[in-house]
């Protein structure tokens, strides 16, 4: 076998290097029928015609923006007339020939350019930049490589529940130069996912030419280095694409594994209708537009005798009614006023958690990580769609133990170990709540996230407020400071995600509550961000409930009650007011465990302030841009009236963190906290 796919792709490399400006088009019908040939002329007109009117339009100023695919159309089509409809295909912005193919009703196409009501994404996105479950298509995003990762998690998906389908997903010579592309392709050839990652090399990323994007001769010799197979076909003839994908598709559908296929063409247009071509030399558009994809195809159908005259008319005629009529359903939509109700309302998918952490249950004494392994635990048992994803989390039970075990109850199809490939797991993430999963991410320390921003910031919290678009995944981290682990293993970086709208984020400083919001972050739809203390995995215990229990975000918790002042904390933070408080009983204190950061329960916040009059914000994270300047201004915008003196605040030292015991100390509020904390009493 392996002998076969080595010999296999040597022959194809062969070919990929005859595949010039130069070489001609040649169609082969072999034993299509007519009608497969007339299907696949008239899924290649629809979009060119759809292009050409709206060329016109932007001409008319009455759209923005336009990025072509004119001369490029073989590609789109081909993969998605050789695809079932229920098989997911990720597109980019020159694939237009996607969603036609796909049958995607022209108004609502229409409505989505000019951003009406009837889009995909009610004016919140532009262009190609949506997805829709009811024609299996994942629009991108514009850093275009996350949505590699996207479909693995799909094609994942695919292979757990054995369904014999498979995903395609594009991307263009100049989005294989990022991170993500090697990360999704890699994760792909060690997980054997079916799926197809398309590059159509079209000779420019923007205006960089291929020479300045990547050294090697093909992108075959790219699949070579992972292991897999990498094929090169004419991008300019939808035949041999359709034909291409079609076998392909057939094959992975039994044999499950990744496939680099790569479409030469060339962009006929610039980058996008406003950026020109000016960079591009004349010469290659001379030579290119004789390989024109449509018309080449055409004249091959009318030479075979499928196409004449009267048909090209009559299918013209039809495609342009459907255009104009399409338009003008576009063009009778109003655009509604905007509704602030109704944009915060969308920004998130609507759940209700009910607390059911009160119950008379039996308990057993955990530490706080035996109480977030427990809960994993049973999150796996009743969600037999959850996957667990992470570094070592397999068999080795991940670096702090939390999974050991696992394996032997679930099995290595949903607790898998992960490539040193942060993006494109947590992109695969989203893949698979795309395709009807629960995913859990864990990063082996909070600071390694960084190299999922992307995934995180745009694709989980943004997708739902775009095209409706659930993100059902748990991106769990160990963080903070305190066991001198240095700069790289020990930051507290919940400030990065509090900004970002459509992310819910858990902090807990207990066992009982630590469990009780993790599994409540299995129940909620939305992406979560869960922070466990490093600190605190083992150093704490408390009696927490055998069974099953949520405990719903948003909801602080008081645990202490005075008149002096309010402490407003969370995560380890809790533990340094607790302890100082013991020490100190004279100190009248409310303490205010937060317990999530998003969404933020200002209701108990404000009433506290309002009864002490005096506000003390304590975090672990940096003091400058900390959640803590945020609560500053909440307290100090609503409850002024209320206050005795200023409101107060105290977190780390403006730097990283250190190693040395000592300057990790003086680099913690913990000393300096009583400190200021007496100052604000005694105001």
């Amino acid at each position: 076998m392996v002998k076969n796919n080595l010999k296999y792709l040597f022959s194809l490399q062969i070919l990929l290097e005859m595949i010039t400006a130069e070489t001609p088009v040649k169609f082969d019908r072999r034993k299509h029928k007519d009608d497969t040939l007339l299907t696949l002329y008239k899924n290649i007109l629809t979009p060119r015609m759809i292009e050409e009117k709206m060329l016109l339009l932007l001409r008319q100023g009455k759209i923005a923006k336009w990025f072509s695919g004119i001369g490029q159309e073989a590609i789109s089509v081909g993969v998605a007339s050789a695809l079932n409809n229920d098989e997911f295909i990720l597109p980019m912005h020159r694939n237009l020939g996607v969603f036609t193919t796909r049958g995607i009703p022209m108004n609502r196409l229409f409505s989505q350019f000019q951003g009406k009501p009837s889009g995909f994404t009610q004016g919140r996105d532009r262009s190609f930049h949506f997805g829709s479950q009811e024609y299996h298509v994942v629009g991108m995003i514009s850093h275009l490589g996350p949505q590699l990762g996207v479909a693995d998690g799909i094609a994942l998906g695919n292979k757990l529940r054995n369904d014999k389908k498979v995903t395609v997903v594009f991307s263009g010579d100049g989005g294989a130069s990022e991170g993500d592309f090697h990360e999704s392709i890699n994760t792909a050839a060690v997980w054997d996912l079916p799926v197809i990652f398309v590059i159509e090399n079209n000779g420019y990323g923007l205006s960089t030419p291929s020479n300045e994007q990547f050294k090697c001769k093909s992108f075959a010799d790219k699949a070579i280095g992972y292991g897999i197979e990498g094929v090169s076909v004419d991008g300019n003839n939808v035949l041999k694409v359709y034909e291409t994908i079609c076998n392909l598709a057939e094959s992975i559908r039994e044999n499950p594994r990744p496939v680099l296929l790569e479409c030469v063409t060339f962009r006929m247009r610039g980058h996008e209708e406003a950026s020109g071509t000016k960079y591009v030399p004349k010469e290659l558009f001379d030579i290119w537009g004789r390989k024109d994809p449509v018309n080449t195809f055409e004249k091959f159908l009318i030479d075979e005798g499928v196409l004449t005259e009267e048909i090209i008319e009559k299918l013209r005629a039809e495609i342009k009614h459907n255009i104009e009529d399409g338009l003008e359903k576009t063009y009778a939509e109003t655009l509604p006023p905007p509704n602030t109700e109704k944009e915060l309302a969308e920004m998130y998918m609507p759940c209700t958690i009910a607390d059911t952490s009160n119950n008379d249950g039996a308990k057993t004494e955990k530490r706080f990580i035996d109480a977030i392994s427990d809960g994993l635990r049973l999150a796996m048992r009743k969600h037999s769609n959850l996957v667990l994803m992470g570094q070592d989390i397999a068999d080795y039970g991940g670096v702090f133990k939390i999974t050991d075990g696992f394996v032997e109850e679930f099995g290595k199809g949903r607790v898998r170990n992960t490539p040193l490939c942060e993006s494109a797991i947590l992109g695969a993430g989203f893949g698979l709540s795309i395709n009807k999963h629960k995913a859990m991410v864990e990063m082996q320390f909070a600071d390694f996230v960084s190299e999922g921003m992307t995934q995180i910031i745009n694709n989980l919290a943004k997708s739902h407020y775009r095209w409706g678009q659930n993100a059902d995944v748990v991106v769990r981290m160990p963080t903070g400071a305190g066991v001198a682990a240095g700069p790289f293993h020990s930051q507290s970086n919940e400030a990065w995600f509090f900004k970002t709208p459509g992310l819910k984020i858990a902090y807990p400083a207990f066992p009982s509550d630590a469990k009780g919001l993790l599994l409540a972050s299995f129940e909620d739809p939305n992406p979560v961000m869960f922070f466990e203390h490093k600190g605190l995995y083992r150093s704490i215990h408390e009696d927490v409930l055998d069974e099953y229990y949520t405990i719903p975000f948003g909801k602080a918790r008081l645990l202490k009650e005075g008149t002096s002042v309010s402490i407003i904390t969370y995560g380890l933070g809790v533990h340094w007011a607790l302890e100082l408080l013991d020490k100190h009983p004279e100190i009248s204190a409310d303490l205010v465990d937060l317990r999530t950061l998003s969404p933020l329960d200002t209701e108990t916040v404000f009433a506290s302030v309002k009864k002490t009059g005096r506000a003390f914000i304590l975090h672990e994270d940096t003091l400058t841009g900390g959640i803590g300047g945020e609560l500053s201004a909440l307290v100090t915008e609503h409850c002024f009236e209320y206050l005795d003196a200023p409101v107060m605040r105290e977190g780390s030292l403006d730097t990283p963190v250190p190693m040395n015991a000592d300057l990790e100390i003086n680099f913690l509020p913990k000393e300096r906290f009583k400190e200021k904390l007496m100052k604000l009493i005694n105001y």
